[in-house]
């Protein structure tokens, strides 16, 4: 994925980064954190009947030079472009989501990158219980602590992995995955499919998600529901207020 626009200063800018430019965990760990906590997952444009464009540059154009966030597709992708840009070998996942009891395809992306000699999973689209830092792929198992959320990589079988988190005392499967590398064009049918079809959640439901230091912020169509440290307040809000809640919340405006 390349695109002509992409520059690290402007990137930087946008989410906040203001450290050295190395290539170790520790970085990528602090750059992943900062696009998590300023850049919002987000459907607006779905929701504003808008084509969901997969065209790189118009993804940094929207979300680096209009301060937009957006799903999956874009957010990992703008952040693999800045993965490109430091020097840091990635490759595309096509993950399968497991939060309902039916069988689903592999429409999500996730990114797997290599440094400090280990493969890495990086993730920064998957919404309300995506994970927040890189998890290594050994740590078969165990149990990550991440902030006030708790995740666990384990493997189905020879090939797959599959994450899950921890949720109100029980672990949630999130998504599985295996290591065979996706091209960018091998989300298009999956992007036209969530962007356009009528039983694509984001077709039928307002979504915004937000990280920070302690939890998250979630728009779910009338449902804002505020995460810190643990602890979980719900509300809901009038449509007449989304205008007000995404500018407060998620530093978005509806688009016109």
């Amino acid at each position: 994925m390349h695109a002509n626009n992409f520059s690290l200063e402007h990137y930087f800018n946008r989410i906040g980064f203001t450290g050295d430019i190395k290539t170790d965990i520790h970085t990528v760990t602090e750059i992943m954190r900062c696009q998590l906590f300023s850049v919002p997952f987000e459907n607006l444009d779905v929701q504003a009947k808008k084509t969901i464009s997969l065209v790189p540059e118009e993804i940094v154009e929207k979300i680096i030079h209009r301060n937009r966030g957006g799903y999956c597709y874009e957010v990992n992708g703008v952040f693999s472009l800045a993965l490109q840009a430091m020097g840091i070998p990635y490759q595309f996942v096509a993950a399968r989501p497991i939060l309902t009891f039916a069988q689903r395809p592999k429409t999500h992306m996730a990114i797997v990158i290599q440094t400090d000699g280990e493969s890495w999973l990086c993730d920064l689209g998957f919404g309300s219980m995506g994970i927040r830092a890189p998890i290594a792929l050994d740590m078969l198992g165990s149990e990550i602590k991440q902030d006030y959320d708790t995740f666990k990589l384990s493997k189905i079988n020879t090939h797959d992995y599959l994450l899950s988190a921890y949720v109100e005392d029980e672990w949630i499967n999130q998504y599985s995955f295996n290591l065979s590398p996706q091209e960018w064009i091998d989300f298009e049918p999956a992007n036209y499919f969530y962007s356009t079809h009528p039983e694509s959640l984001f077709v039928q439901k307002l979504v915004a998600v937000l990280h920070n230091k302690n939890g998250r912020i979630i728009l779910f169509e009338n449902r804002l529901k505020t995460i810190l440290k643990g602890s979980v307040e719900k509300q809901t809000i009038s449509p007449s207020d989304y205008d007000l809640v995404l500018r407060d919340h998620f530093n978005l405006a509806m688009p016109k």
